[in-house]
């Protein structure tokens, strides 16, 4: 069950039955070694917490009435407290909507990956209209194997980010509203995602949204790859040149638009005198390193790519998550993902349907 936050001003009222939406924020999200070994930038608790205030009021504008979010820890909660506090207190002029009411899920948190497993099964269970998710592609990742149906929005707050977007939180909350409010109709404003779904003998199969890599490193450590050194294989489900990670890798040699149902498989060369291509590939934020392709080819949704057994570990979605045996054999498939709200999309319906349109004032 829900638990309401401390009740601030206008917030005390009653919940509504009218449209919810859910909100993951991941407080450990931006916090990796790539701010050691590359140039990436810290994403503090206080930049997520404004990030939800500005979704909240997006939100609110589309007709949302009541946002459930997952309890969130290291100073996030109190910052978005006192913003929430601040907005009570004297709200911003001219606002054309009260923000939705705002509930914390009641549930412990142990720092781990099932957080959010749990939250997003208990806002489906309260029949949430869409996630706002805000995270890096690991956190998206989780959200995914539990979600179903139920469309994402998908922020960056992370590093090395390919699936989730950069966008201003008050434009993906009035989008995220729109939809979930119904003032635009599905069709056309949700994207259906690729997804990588990984199988292993004797294991439960995991999911991947941006990519599969095999490397030589023995032991999941740091979890990040910063470096094609190692890497063997690569399997994405698109493929963009402008990327920052290992999918920048096969978008450089096979540009592929997400949501296409296809996706690419990639074998790096051991020895750069065999390589089919020699590539500059931004790997991190500030760290363009050289990868040597092998060879490469475009997968169809269901195709199956079979990885020969090796010791070493798999990295989903740019982090090491599962150590092999040296006997152990893997297949990734291609398979139908999660579906994500397309910002851009539903903001050019809404603009062609007059859905934000305003009715003249009366004096």
């Amino acid at each position: 069950m829900p638990n309401r936050l401390r009740p601030i001003g206008s917030y005390a009222a009653p919940v509504s039955a009218g449209v919810s939406v859910g909100v993951v924020a991941n407080p450990a999200s931006g916090r990796d070694i790539r701010r050691l070994v590359a140039g990436a930038s810290v994403f503090g608790n206080a930049d997520k917490a404004g990030m939800v205030y500005r979704l909240l009021g997006g939100l609110g504008a589309a007709g949302v009435e009541r946002v459930l979010m997952m309890p969130a820890s290291d100073g996030l909660s109190a910052t978005l407290h006192r913003q929430l506090y601040a907005h009570a207190r004297r709200p911003p002029a001219g606002a054309v909507a009260p923000l939705p009411v705002l509930e914390q899920l009641v549930m412990e948190l142990d720092g781990s990956a099932l957080d959010s497993l749990e939250a997003v099964a208990r806002m489906r269970e309260a029949g949430v209209a869409a996630i706002v998710v805000l995270g890096g592609d690991g956190t998206h990742r989780v959200v995914a194997k539990a979600c179903g149906d139920v469309p994402l929005c998908a922020l960056s707050t992370g590093t090395n980010n390919a699936f989730p977007e950069m966008r201003e939180t008050t434009v993906a909350g009035l989008a995220t509203g729109l939809v979930a409010c119904g003032r635009v109709p599905a069709a056309g404003a949700l994207r259906r995602e690729g997804a990588l779904v990984v199988e292993r003998d004797g294991a439960a199969p995991d999911l991947a949204l941006v990519d599969v890599a095999v490397t030589a490193e023995r032991f999941v450590g740091a979890r990040a790859i910063w470096s094609g050194a190692g890497v063997s294989e690569l399997v994405v489900t698109f493929a963009h040149p402008s990327a920052v990670g290992l999918s920048a890798v096969a978008g450089l040699i096979a540009p592929l638009a997400r949501g296409a149902g296809r996706g690419v498989h990639v074998r790096f060369a051991a020895d750069p005198r065999e390589a089919e291509h020699t590539l500059a590939v931004a790997l991190a934020p500030g760290l363009v390193t050289e990868v040597a392709v092998a060879s490469h080819r475009v997968l169809d949704t269901g195709d199956i790519v079979e990885l020969p057994p090796a010791a070493g570990s798999l990295a989903l979605d740019g982090e090491r998550e599962i150590e092999r045996r040296p006997d152990e054999a893997v297949t990734v498939r291609l398979a139908p993902g999660p579906l994500t709200i397309d910002v851009d999309a539903v903001m050019r319906e809404a603009a062609r349907r007059g859905a934000t349109r305003m009715q003249p004032r009366r004096v």
